[in-house]
C-alpha cells in the first residue's frame, strides 16, 4: 500500500492549487490520509489517481468555490474511482456528532423495556412460530438479560414446528449478537465458520463461527425457517439472512435488503467543517467468497413486504405437505416400478434429496424429475404437475378387443386393413392400430386371406403405420412371423409386468394360415409424429430384429408402458412404469420415439421407399467388392478373409437394411470392418470427388525454399543443464532431408549436437513419409554394428523389407551413451509412432507423455467398384526385430505416462534428478 501513497497524496494536492480556491492543501492532505489509514479496501485506493487526474484536467474542481457544491462534486469523484457508493463527503458546519447508544450500559430494566419494543414473539395455526426482531442485540447484552432471553423467546420458539422470522424492520443491531443467531438454527457440532471481518484502522481480522453451547434450547437445522425481509433490513439483520440462507437453512422471502455494512465511520477533516463518510470494516462470508454488504441479500421469493407474511404461510403449507408427497411417491415407486432392481437406491435417494430449495409444488416436481432420472437412467419415470388437478385418463384396452362374432370380426379385418399392389411389384398394407387378440387362428386366417395372400408375389412391402396410434401388443407377434422365414424359429420381444409380476415371451409363431413374406425382401415400415404405442413397438422391433428399414418422421414417443398416480392433496402426479419391454437382444427398450433410418416428411416417405429400395438392390455388389479390396491389400491376409466373410454374413442376416445412402452404408461399413479386425485404421468414407493420395512423389525445394522449410519444420532450443530441444511436426521425405542436408546441419543439428541430453519432441507429429526415419535413428547409434531397426512387409508387393541404420550420414552422430528423451502425445501418430518406438524398442530413448494414436505406416485409398465410396486400408505392418512380431495397433506406451501438456518439464526433472544422482555418485 505504501508505494502508492506518494502519487496519491500529490495528486490530491494538486487540487488545490487555485488562486480562486478556499481550500488549504493541508485539508486535502488530510482527507487523503483518512482514506488510506481507514477504507477497508485499502488496495483499491490506487484507482483513485486517474479520477482526480481527469478532475485537475477539466478544471472543474479548480473553479468551486461553494463548499458543498465542492463537496458533492468530491463525493461524485471519489465514488466513481472507487466503485463505492458508501463514500461520501460531506460539508456540515453545524454538525453535532451523536454518540451510538451503548446497550451493555445501560440498566438492566431499561435493556428489557427496549427488547419488549424490538421483539414481537407469536404461536400461529399449525404451531407456527412467528418472531420479529427490530434490533439485533449484541453478546454482551444477551449476557446481561440470560434467562430472560431463554424463558421468553428461545426457548418458547423452540417449541414451534417451523418458524417466520421477521427481519423486515431490523434497522439496527450489533454483529456480536450474529454468531449466537447462527447457532441457534445450527447444531452444535461441528463448528461453522460463517464470517470473517476485517477492520482497516486496526488492520485486524476476525473470524466468526458457530458457538459449541448457547444459553436456550437449541431450534436445530431440521425444521423450516423463513426470513422475510424488507427494502429498511439492514446491518446484522442482513448478515443473519445472509448466513442462514447460504447456509440451506433458511428461505428469504420478501425484498431485496438495503445492502448495509458492517462498520461506518463519519470522520472530521482534520479541523474543517468537512466530513467524509467511510466504511472502516468489510464482510466476506466464508461459504460465497462473497458480501451482503452494498448488494444486499436478494430473496429466494420475491415479493411486495406487506405481502411477505402471507405468502410465507402459503410457503410452509407447502412445505409441511412435502414429506408425505415424498412418501407417496415412494410407495408408488416401491409397490409398481418395473426395475425392481433400482427400486431400493431409488428409495435411499428420495429419503437423502435435498429440498431446501423447494418453495411450491413446481419446484418439487422439478427436484424429484431430476434425482430420480439420473439414478434411475429411466426418462418413463417422472413426477408432473399438473396445473388443472385433471383426471388422469387411461387408454380403455376393451377398444381394441377383437369381436367373438364371426361376421364382425370379418367386417374388422376388412375395415381394418388397407391393401394395394403399388408400381414396380411393391406391396402396400396400411393398419391404423394393433388389436387384442384372445384366440390368433380366425384372426389369422382373415388375416391371411386380406393381407398375405394378395402380397405374397411382390418385390417389396411397405408397412405404413403412419397413422397407427398404437394398441395391443399381443398382435405383433403374428405379424412379425409372416416376415420371417417359417423353416426358423425367432424370439421377438419379452414383456415384464410387475403389477401381474408375469414374464411373457413372444416368439414366432409356429403355424401360420398364410404365405410367409420371409426374410430376403425388402420391408419399408412408415412412421410420422402420430405413430405411437404399439405402433412404435413395432418399428422398433423391426429395426432392432434388422428385418426392415423405418423411413419417415421420429415417432411421437408416447410409449411409456406405464401408469400415472395422483399425489394425494396435491396437484403433483407421478408416472411410473410397470411394465419391461425386453428387445430379441435382452435390452429393455425406455420408449422416446423410435428414430428412422431415413428422417423424412411422412408425406413424402412412399417417393423414398422406391429410391431406397433401389440402393439395397446394389448393396451386394458393394460389400463383396470392399471384400475382394481388403483381402487383395490388407497388410494381415488372414483378417481381411475373416473380415469379408463377416461383411456378407452380416448382409445375409440384415444388418445392411438400416443403411439408407452411400454415407451410411459407408459408417456402417467402417464400423463393420474396424469391430471385426480389431483395426481402426480401417475406414470407408463417401467422396464426391475422387481424393487425392495422400503420399505423393515430394517436391525437392529450391535453394530458396530451403531456409523457410527449415524454420517451418524444426525448432531447437539449449534448455537448462546443457539439455537440447528438437521439434518438429512433420516427418519430411528423405529426399527432401538430404536436399537440405547442408543447411539442416548447419541450422540446426550443429546446435544441439554438443548438448549432455537431448529432448525430441513429437508431441504434435503426425506423421508423413517413413523414408527418412532410418537416417534420424542413424545419428543416434554408433558406426559399428549396424542396427537392425525393425522389418517392413509391404502386401501390394508381398515383400519383406529389414529396415537398419546407414553406415554413413552426413555431419557428426549424436551417438549411443547420451540419454534421449522423446515426447508423445494422443495425436502423435504414423512414422512418428515408428520413429518412437523404434527407439523404445532398441532401448536408445525414454518416452514421456501419452500413448500414441496407433496410426498405420503407410494406407492405400481404394475406389469400391465405381461407386463414391473409398476404402483407406493399411497394406503395410511393421515387425518387431525383438519378438518378430507385428507390432501392436494401440499405438506406443510411454516409459512414464503424463499429460502430453506437462510432459516437457516431466522429462527435465527426471534429467535434474539423474544428473544430481551422477553428481553425487550414487
Amino acid at each position: 500500500m505504501a508505494q502508492h501513497t506518494a502519487p496519491l497524496l500529490v495528486m490530491l494536492l494538486l487540487c488545490t492549487l487555485s488562486a480562486n480556491s478556499s481550500f488549504q492543501p493541508a485539508l486535502v492532505l488530510e482527507m487523503a490520509k483518512i482514506l488510506l489509514e481507514n477504507y477497508c479496501f485499502p488496495k483499491n485506493l490506487v484507482g483513485m489517481q486517474e479520477a482526480i487526474q481527469q478532475a485537475i484536467n477539466s478544471g472543474e474542481i479548480l473553479q468551486i468555490s461553494d463548499r458543498k457544491t465542492l463537496a458533492a462534486v468530491f463525493t461524485v469523484g471519489v465514488q466513481g474511482a472507487l466503485n463505492d457508493p458508501r463514500l461520501t463527503v460531506t460539508y456540515e458546519p453545524n454538525f453535532v456528532p451523536v454518540m451510538p447508544l451503548m446497550l451493555p450500559s445501560l440498566p438492566v430494566e431499561q435493556l428489557i423495556r427496549l427488547v419488549k419494543n424490538s421483539v414481537k414473539l407469536d404461536v400461529l395455526e399449525n404451531n407456527v412460530g412467528y418472531l420479529r426482531i427490530d434490533r439485533i442485540i449484541g453478546k454482551e447484552t444477551a449476557g446481561k438479560l440470560g434467562s430472560l432471553l431463554r424463558d421468553n423467546i428461545w426457548d418458547k420458539v423452540a417449541h414451534t414446528s417451523s418458524l417466520i422470522f421477521d427481519l423486515r424492520y431490523s434497522t439496527a443491531g450489533e454483529q456480536s449478537g450474529v454468531p449466537f443467531i447462527i447457532s441457534y438454527f445450527s447444531d452444535s457440532e461441528p463448528l461453522i465458520h460463517i464470517d470473517t471481518v476485517y477492520d482497516r484502522p486496526s488492520n485486524t481480522t476476525r473470524e466468526l463461527w458457530t458457538m459449541p453451547s448457547i444459553m436456550a434450547e437449541r431450534y436445530g437445522k431440521k425444521k423450516d425457517v423463513i426470513i422475510l425481509t424488507s427494502k429498511r433490513t439492514i446491518g446484522a439483520a442482513e448478515a443473519v439472512a445472509y448466513t442462514l440462507k447460504h447456509l440451506k437453512r433458511a428461505i428469504i422471502v420478501g425484498e431485496r435488503s438495503a445492502g448495509g455494512s458492517v462498520k461506518v465511520r463519519k470522520i472530521r477533516i482534520a479541523q474543517s467543517e468537512f466530513y467524509i463518510t467511510v466504511p472502516v470494516a468489510r464482510s466476506v462470508s466464508p461459504i460465497t467468497g462473497q458480501s451482503w454488504e452494498v448488494s444486499g441479500v436478494s430473496p429466494t421469493v420475491i415479493v411486495n413486504a406487506k405481502e411477505a407474511v402471507t405468502k410465507a404461510k402459503s410457503l410452509l403449507a407447502v412445505r409441511c405437505a412435502i414429506p408425505k408427497a415424498v412418501r407417496h411417491i415412494s410407495d408408488k415407486i416401491g409397490r409398481f416400478y418395473a426395475f425392481t432392481d433400482r427400486v431400493p437406491a431409488l428409495l435411499q435417494h428420495l429419503q437423502s434429496t435435498d429440498l431446501f430449495s423447494v418453495v411450491s409444488e413446481e419446484d418439487l416436481t422439478v427436484c424429484l424429475n431430476q434425482d430420480l432420472q439420473s439414478v434411475s437412467e429411466d426418462p418413463r419415470l417422472m413426477v408432473k404437475y399438473m396445473q388443472n388437478n385433471g383426471a388422469i385418463v387411461e387408454e380403455d384396452p376393451e377398444l381394441y378387443k377383437v369381436p367373438e362374432d364371426p361376421e364382425l370380426l370379418r367386417a374388422m379385418v376388412d375395415t381394418m386393413f388397407k391393401v394395394e399392389i403399388l408400381h414396380d411389384n411393391t406391396g402396400y398394407v396400411r393398419f391404423d392400430k394393433f388389436v387384442k387378440l384372445s384366440t390368433v387362428d380366425t384372426f389369422d386366417e382373415l388375416m391371411a386371406k386380406k393381407v398375405w395372400e394378395p402380397l405374397k408375389d411382390t418385390g417389396n412391402l411397405i408397412i405404413d403405420l403412419r397413422y397407427n396410434t398404437g394398441g395391443s401388443s399381443t398382435s405383433l407377434a403374428l405379424i412379425l412371423s409372416y416376415l420371417q422365414d417359417s423353416s426358423q424359429s425367432y424370439n421377438f420381444f419379452t414383456i415384464y409386468d410387475r403389477i401381474q409380476n408375469t414374464t411373457t415371451e413372444y416368439g414366432s409363431l409356429p403355424k401360420l394360415t398364410g404365405p410367409t413374406y420371409g426374410s430376403k425382401r425388402g420391408v419399408y415400415i412408415l412412421t410420422s409424429y402420430y405413430t405411437a404405442s404399439v405402433g412404435e413397438e413395432f418399428a422398433y422391433l423391426m429395426q432392432s430384429l434388422h428385418r426392415g428399414t423405418v423411413i419417415g418422421e421420429i415417432t411421437s414417443g408416447t410409449l411409456m408402458h406405464s401408469k400415472t398416480f395422483q399425489i394425494e392433496e396435491t396437484n403433483i402426479a407421478i408416472t411410473v412404469p410397470f411394465i419391461n419391454f425386453i428387445d430379441n437382444n435382452k435390452e429393455c427398450w425406455l420408449g422416446g420415439g423410435v428414430v428412422p433410418d431415413a428422417i423424412v416428411l411422412a408425406e413424402e416417405a412412399v417417393d423414398h421407399v422406391y429410391e431406397i429400395a433401389e440402393f439395397h438392390h446394389g448393396l451386394r455388389s458393394f460389400i463383396e467388392e470392399t471384400g475382394k479390396l481388403l483381402e487383395k491389400y490388407y497388410a494381415i491376409h488372414e483378417v481381411a478373409l475373416k473380415v469379408s466373410k463377416v461383411l456378407l454374413r452380416k448382409l445375409a442376416e440384415g444388418f445392411y437394411w438400416s443403411v439408407v445412402d452411400f454415407e451410411s452404408l459407408a459408417s456402417q461399413l467402417t464400423a463393420d470392418v474396424q469391430q471385426t479386425s480389431g483395426d481402426h485404421r480401417l475406414h470407408i468414407f463417401h467422396c464426391d470427388v475422387e481424393p487425392k493420395s495422400l503420399h505423393e512423389v515430394p517436391k525437392i525445394p529450391t535453394a530458396e525454399e530451403v531456409g523457410y522449410i527449415i524454420d517451418a519444420l524444426f525448432k531447437i532450443e539449449l534448455l537448462p543443464g546443457n539439455v537440447g530441444y528438437l521439434k518438429f511436426d512433420m516427418m519430411p521425405d528423405v529426399e527432401v532431408v538430404k536436399a537440405i542436408g547442408p543447411q539442416l546441419i548447419k541450422f540446426v543439428w550443429s546446435k544441439i549436437l554438443n548438448t549432455d541430453a537431448l529432448i525430441i519432441d513429437m508431441r504434435y507429429n503426425t506423421g508423413g513419409y517413413s523414408t527418412a526415419i532410418p537416417l534420424l535413428c542413424t545419428y543416434f547409434f554408433d558406426t559399428e554394428p549396424l542396427q537392425h531397426l525393425y522389418t517392413v512387409f509391404d502386401r501390394t508387393t508381398t515383400t519383406m523389407t529389414e529396415v537398419m541404420t546407414l553406415p554413413q550420414v552426413r555431419g557428426q552422430r549424436y551417438g549411443s551413451s547420451k540419454d534421449v528423451y522423446i515426447l508423445t502425445s494422443h495425436l502423435t501418430g504414423s512414422a512418428a509412432e515408428v520413429f518412437t518406438r523404434t527407439m523404445k524398442n532398441l532401448n536408445r530413448a525414454t518416452i514421456v507423455g501419452e500413448p500414441t494414436i496407433g496410426g498405420s505406416l503407410s494406407s492405400g485409398t481404394y475406389q469400391i467398384g465405381d461407386s463414391v465410396l473409398y476404402a483407406s486400408i493399411p497394406n503395410q505392418v511393421v515387425l518387431s526385430t525383438i519378438t518378430g512380431k507385428v507390432w501392436s495397433l494401440s499405438g506406443v506406451e510411454p516409459h512414464v505416462i503424463t499429460q502430453a501438456s506437462s510432459a516437457l518439464p516431466v522429462a527435465q526433472r527426471i534429467i535434474a534428478a539423474k544428473l544430481l544422482k551422477t553428481d553425487q555418485g550414487t
